[in-house]
């Protein structure tokens, strides 16, 4: 693996038209604050970059309907959001903004260098037109119905419901989102990056060179490569934006997704004068944390410009991560459909490590996730209170009774299995937690840190030293090795809480902080590198009174978040959404006579439906489960990712037929575990008029992970 001197570290740019919600912070911004904090753990040179992308037209859509200036608009959130970021500990060693003068310097003076490159093309064509409002309308002011997914809301660049990419000219029945006008074509100049010349150098560098980018990555990179790049406008007609940079080019600005990026570069610029070393030098590494929504724009058309360019490093990786649902249904900032930041933490003062916690234990790493406000308090008071909490607690309390709130001495010739145990459960657990991170499967890394505490409390129980505090008597005999084998577990205990410290400090900062304090220890004991020994608090140092790291969330304030989410919305309330599946597998089974007939179920809303993730896949393998005479194990390629799903369908096809068969699978059917296997989707079967299972069968011709509409 290369070495590199120095980390950049980049989380998406958020929009300055709306406040953050709880997807932002799962998407991309909790897993780059942990792996940044781990990085300053280990004594790395990283910076941690981030900032607000302010040019979009979602901000002039926004200011709009508000009445007020782009600028008010940014104004109001910029502030808004940086706060939110503080709140929740995102350590940001910059937080810019692309309003900025260092930002419109830095992206107009790169487009200039491309220019004179002559690597623009310069195309006049017909562009979308209000005529009502006599303005050329950007992708995002037109919007119509998704020719991927049926969803009427797309937009003229992406189907926010589906994930496609898309242009104007491919939606169904296009409207002006200023005046709802059906729009006209008109005659406009602009300036095009030709990425089809791209093409090959980004299927080697992606294709060959990054083959251990996650696979929802890496198989979206792939989907867009094998269908061809075109050229990309990197100009739009506007007053909202950074000009471009050429005497011919009046009302035109820079594309926001040509901007955007490069607020990354002017934000460096912002934080340190020795922002080319981060940036220019080939021992850089780069790592962009996004969501999935962003993936060909950081993994395609970003990267093509830096290497136009010329001048900087490439991206080593690109952690993206899936969507987080909110109680079953998809974030929706215009029902209102989500759980704001600014507005937890004041509902929750003081939890925001609770927050932190259940987004990256439940993070949308592989697939999407649901966060409902049941699992935030099963997870909060289940795991964080009662293993975490709990034994970091009982540890000092003892401690304090047993020991005179004082760090006891470590009798080695007492030691036993269950001591030795620990102890190498403790010298391992940084290498375990370490191996998971550098590998950004930040959940796995969590569990490990509340596994190694969960362990802590079975020792103790094991111990029982509140039993052996029975027998400190004067005149009891073995009442020096019972204060003996007292002080070895909770010597023992709290070495573990002192690792337990540095272990949690990139997840949980504020229980890390709270940790120290009560061990009187200075922030450098957090450096990584003292994970795993057992001499971090020194025999006969006195700790202060235990104080507890987190509080349990009671049933009521559950109950209001829901009111409160439920009231916020124009939709049903949580939890309405699929019907109640009996299976994983769908199994339509309509009698024989019944083929023709019209007895069909109650009818559902066009919205019902959408719900519905319907993708295409091709089955890789398939075996029986043992002891069940009707089940099948499947290996699913959906090809951005494979899929295990167990199938009912054991009774109708032999598992040696079925490989290399093509299917429809319910791709966000939340998943179930049945014989012990969990099974994440379902199999769209029908009878046919003998009673045999068919299946619903996708074109032979259709790449695996195409959206079914």
């Amino acid at each position: 693996m290369k070495e590199y001197k120095r980390t950049l570290i980049t989380a998406a740019l958020p929009y300055a038209n709306g406040p953050v919600h709880i997807g932002h912070l799962a998407g991309c911004y909790i897993p780059a604050d942990i792996y940044a904090r781990y990085l300053r753990a280990q004594k790395k040179d990283v910076k941690f970059i981030g900032g607000s992308d302010e040019h979009g037209v979602p901000i002039t859509i926004r200011a709009m309907k508000e009445g007020v200036t782009p600028q008010d608009i940014v104004d109001k959130y910029h502030a808004q959001i940086k706060e939110s970021f503080e709140q929740m500990g995102i350590s940001f060693d910059v937080y810019s903004r692309t309003s900025a003068k260092i930002h419109h310097e830095t992206a107009a003076d790169f487009f200039k260098v491309l220019y004179d490159k002559g690597l623009f093309e310069e195309r006049e064509t017909e562009q979308y037109y209000d005529e009502k409002t006599a303005t050329f309308l950007a992708d995002r002011y037109i919007t119509g119905t998704c020719p991927v997914c049926g969803n009427p809301g797309a937009f003229g660049d992406q189907c926010e419901k589906c994930g496609s990419s898309l242009s104007p000219e491919q939606l169904i029945n296009p409207r002006s989102t200023l005046s709802d006008a059906i729009p006209v074509k008109k005659k406009t100049k602009h300036w095009y990056f030709p990425l089809q010349n791209y093409e090959e150098w980004l299927k080697q560098w992606i294709l060959e060179d990054h083959k251990e980018w996650k696979a929802n990555v890496y198989g979206q990179c792939k989907s867009w490569l094998d269908n061809g790049l075109q050229p990309r406008a990197m100009t739009r007609d506007s007053n909202w934006g950074i000009k471009v940079p050429l005497p011919d080019a009046e009302g035109k600005v820079l594309y926001v997704w040509f901007d955007a990026p490069i607020g990354y570069i002017s934000a460096t610029k912002e934080l340190t004068d020795r922002w080319a070393d981060y940036w220019c030098k080939e021992d850089t590494r780069l790592i962009h944390f996004i969501g999935k929504d962003n993936i060909v724009f950081h993994c395609i058309i970003f990267p093509s410009m830096l290497k136009a360019h010329g001048d900087f490093v490439l991206p080593d990786n690109v952690p993206a991560n899936e969507f987080l649902n909110i109680e079953g249904q998809k974030v929706s900032t215009s029902r209102n459909w989500a759980v704001w930041v600014h507005e937890y933490v004041k509902d929750f003062p003081g939890c925001e490590d609770a927050l932190r916690y259940v987004l990256c234990s439940n993070a949308p790493e592989t697939k999407d996730n649901d966060f409902t406000w049941k699992d935030f308090q099963d997870r909060n008071n289940n795991e964080l209170v009662s293993i975490f909490g709990n034994f970091v607690n009982r540890t000092f309390v003892l401690m304090h009774k047993l020991c005179g709130g004082k760090v006891p001495k470590l009798h080695t010739e007492l030691l036993d299995e269950a001591d030795q145990t620990l102890i190498s459960d403790i010298q391992q657990s940084a290498a375990k937690v370490q191996t998971a991170l550098e590998n950004f499967r930040f959940r796995d890394a969590l569990f490990e840190v509340i596994d190694l505490s969960r362990k802590g409390n079975k020792y103790m129980q094991e111990k029982e030293p509140w039993i052996l505090a029975k027998q400190l008597t004067a005149d009891n005999p073995d009442s020096a090795v019972a204060q003996q084998k007292i002080d070895n577990c909770l010597h023992l205990c709290l070495q573990l809480t002192a690792n337990l410290a540095i272990l949690i400090n990139p997840f949980l900062p504020t229980a890390a902080q709270k940790m120290l304090h009560m061990m009187k220890v200075v922030d450098r004991m957090l450096d990584w590198e003292n994970a795993g020994k057992l001499n971090l608090l020194s025999v006969g140092y006195t700790l202060r009174a235990p104080e507890l790291l987190f509080r349990k969330i009671e049933d009521a304030e559950v109950e209001a978040q829901l009111q409160k989410l439920r009231a916020g919305s124009d939709q049903p309330s949580a939890g309405s959404g699929l019907p109640d599946l009996k299976s994983q597998t769908s199994n339509l089974k309509p009698h024989p006579d019944d083929y023709r007939d019209s007895n069909l179920k109650s009818q559902i809303s066009f919205d019902d439906f959408s719900k519905i993730d319907l993708r295409t896949g091709t089955i890789l393998s398939a075996e029986k489960v043992e002891k069940a005479d009707k089940l099948l194990k499947l290996e699913i390629d959906l090809g951005f990712e494979k899929r295990t799903i167990v199938s009912g369908i054991a009774l109708h096809f032999a598992p040696e037929t079925l490989p290399g068969r093509k299917v429809v699978v319910v791709a966000n059917l939340a998943p179930r575990k049945m014989r012990g296997i969990e099974s994440n989707g379902m199999i769209l079967m029908a009878e046919d008029e003998t009673g045999k299972l068919v299946f619903v069968a996708a074109d032979l011709t259709a790449p695996n992970g195409v959206a079914i509409s």
